[in-house]
């Protein structure tokens, strides 16, 4: 690959997000490919808000010449009030995590749904679309529901604890994909007990919140489980599916793949997937330290 000295610059934004890998993997990419590509971070934990610290962040990332920002929790849907354009997808989802600038606009797009689709269609090949539970409702959610629909789910049943965003996202789905059968959860015994898999959506499993979205009693060994969180990578949830003799899929797969969407806008590169994946698992590999205990 010929080198670039053209400066590329993009960052992240979102809450408690420094042991993001992002950075890593796009910094990486960028190498191997020749370019001079810093990737930041801008974490609102640190600078002590949240999503009203948008429009500040927006303006000095575009005025200090960033081709764009990655957009996280607890941001993907209110930074749509700040942009200029958004792409079908994200106007679809109502969601962004992807902003570029260009000819001094700000244009949104979401590669979080293709990441979550590409990854699963990776790891769970000729998995059973019939009848699908998701738990969440949020941004992630979104994406993964406008996936788990393109992927041609028969039908899909979305719980979540704030029902009214759980009604929405219903809704916006059904516009999508009319001839779907989509409906906010309310009986997830029985929802499960005819499920082909289970989509989870939420943050729990996370570093800052462990447990479990489910009652693992709830899972079966003709179950898959699709995961969203990728740190750590092995959650409890997938520990319990994987005991129960369930098909799984980590969140790591989506958490590349969409970097692989982001790059290709950032950078108007493709990036090479399978050696982001490979540096994914590096990164995510046990120390030996770890890998004793």
């Amino acid at each position: 690959m010929e080198p670039s000295n053209k400066p590329i610059r993009a960052a992240l934004v979102g809450s408690s997000i420094q042991a993001s890998l992002t950075p890593a993997m796009h910094m990486a990419e960028g190498r191997r490919q020749g370019l001079d590509y810093r990737y930041d971070l801008v974490d609102l934990a640190l600078l002590g808000g949240g999503a009203e610290l948008l429009p500040g962040i927006l303006a000095r990332a575009a005025g200090e010449k960033l081709v764009g920002l990655n957009i996280t929790h607890p941001c993907k849907q209110a930074v749509i009030a700040y942009l200029d354009q958004l792409s079908e997808d994200a106007a679809a989802l109502g969601a962004v995590n992807t902003v570029v600038f260009k000819e001094g606009r700000r244009h949104g797009h979401n590669t979080d749904w293709w990441g979550f689709a590409e990854a699963f269609r990776l790891k769970l090949p000729g998995a059973g679309l019939g009848r699908v539970v998701q738990l969440g409702a949020g941004g992630a959610g979104a994406a993964t529901a406008y996936a788990i629909l393109r992927l041609g789910a028969g039908r899909l049943a979305i719980f979540d604890p704030d029902r009214a965003r759980a009604e929405l996202l219903v809704e916006t789905m059904r516009q999508c994909f009319p001839r779907a059968e989509i409906l906010v959860g309310v009986d997830i015994r029985a929802e499960m007990e005819d499920a082909s898999g289970l989509v989870h959506a939420t943050p729990t499993g996370m570093a800052n919140y462990p447990g479990l979205p489910i009652d693992p009693d709830l899972l079966h060994r003709r179950h898959w489980v699709a995961e969203i969180v990728y740190f750590p990578l092995e959650t409890e949830l997938l520990a319990e599916a994987r005991r129960c003799g369930c098909r799984v899929t980590d969140g790591g797969g989506m958490a590349v793949l969409q970097a692989v969407g982001a790059y290709r806008l950032f950078t108007g590169r493709e990036a090479d997937a399978a050696r982001m994946l490979q540096h994914f698992q590096t990164l995510t590999r046990p120390s030996p330290a770890e890998a004793a205990t």
